[in-house]
């Protein structure tokens, strides 16, 4: 099994579970000083791009979990951030399939996104696996571009494609506005979430591994899309109070209302984080359950205490 982004929040996650699960594990990163688990094995490779050869990391690989890719940036710098993301998300995933394919590669899961079907959900709705891909912003745009580019592949070469599209994943060593609420309840910063009544959908590390894990060998995983999730939603109060719950903290939670909180956030030109935090975006993993008989297999609070931990 190659895992490609070994450095990776997810992908090395990935690769300590294949690895303790007595798996062989070759492993693709671009630096050799990266550590890996006993049972993997380093293959060293280049930048994701079109140009990168995976020759020397495909030998012998009879499935690829790619994790590997241009990342959602907070506070982009790119000139032209589409053609960065296609670069890296699109023209080197298609790269890396393409030769898996040629290498015989039986099965290739790809991580892609939420993202791809939106950036919000309407209050009662939820994404699904069936709906229309709708991406917004220049990072959804190109894993919808990707996930589109591997199934014709899957097509051409009869190598099998699964898809999964996670939402915010939540665990040790996560960063972005997790690891910031985590620090903030941490230090008993007042935050003025109080009256936020939004609903969202997150996936804890654990639970997203064993969904991609599963997706390896399934055989009804076969040229699907699946949407990962813990199965219970809340909103972002409720998050920092069950963040807060895991810490052995008191929360402090301030009743603003949510559209002074916009009119604030847009002034500072963070209207982006604003969205993130107060609208809602609920997945139905109905069909990831129905189809593979998959389950989360911990439990939101489980979760948060694993992925608060190291703070304590």
């Amino acid at each position: 099994m190659l895992v490609t982004g070994a450095t990776g929040f997810v992908g090395g996650a990935v690769v300590e579970r294949l690895a303790a699960d007595g798996r062989r594990v070759p492993v693709a990163g671009s630096r050799r000083s990266v550590s890996v688990p006993e049972g993997a094995e380093l293959a060293v490779t280049p930048s994701l791009g079109a140009e990168a050869d995976w020759s020397g990391a495909l030998q012998g690989v009879e499935a690829v979990v790619h994790t590997a890719a241009r990342v959602h940036v907070m506070d982009e710098s790119a000139a032209d951030p589409l053609a960065e993301y296609r670069r890296a998300n699109v023209d080197g995933t298609l790269a890396l399939a393409q030769q898996a394919a040629h290498a015989g590669v039986r099965r290739f899961v790809f991580v892609s996104s939420i993202k791809v079907n939106g950036e919000q959900t309407s209050p009662g709705s939820s994404f699904s696996a069936a709906d229309a891909p709708a991406p917004v912003d220049p990072y959804g745009v190109s894993k919808a571009e990707a996930e589109a580019a591997l199934f014709a592949l899957g097509r051409q070469t009869g190598m099998e494609i699964v898809v999964v599209r996670p939402p915010l994943v939540y665990g040790p060593g996560a960063g972005g506005n997790f690891a910031r609420m985590v620090r903030w309840v941490g230090k008993g910063v007042p935050l003025p979430l109080g009256a936020v009544n939004n609903r969202r959908s997150l996936v804890g590390l654990n639970n997203l591994v064993d969904l991609l894990v599963t997706c390896l060998d399934h055989p009804a995983a076969v040229n699907q899309v699946f949407l990962a999730g813990d199965g219970e939603d809340f909103s972002t109060a409720g998050l920092v109070r069950r963040v807060a719950a895991a810490m052995g903290r008191n929360p402090r939670l301030l009743p603003v209302p949510p559209a002074i909180l916009r009119i604030v956030a847009r002034s500072l030109g963070r209207g982006d984080m604003a969205q993130r935090l107060l609208d809602s975006l609920q997945v139905d993993i109905s069909h990831t359950r129905e189809t593979l008989g998959w389950a989360p297999p911990v439990s939101v609070d489980e979760g948060l205490r694993r992925a608060v931990a190291p703070t304590r």
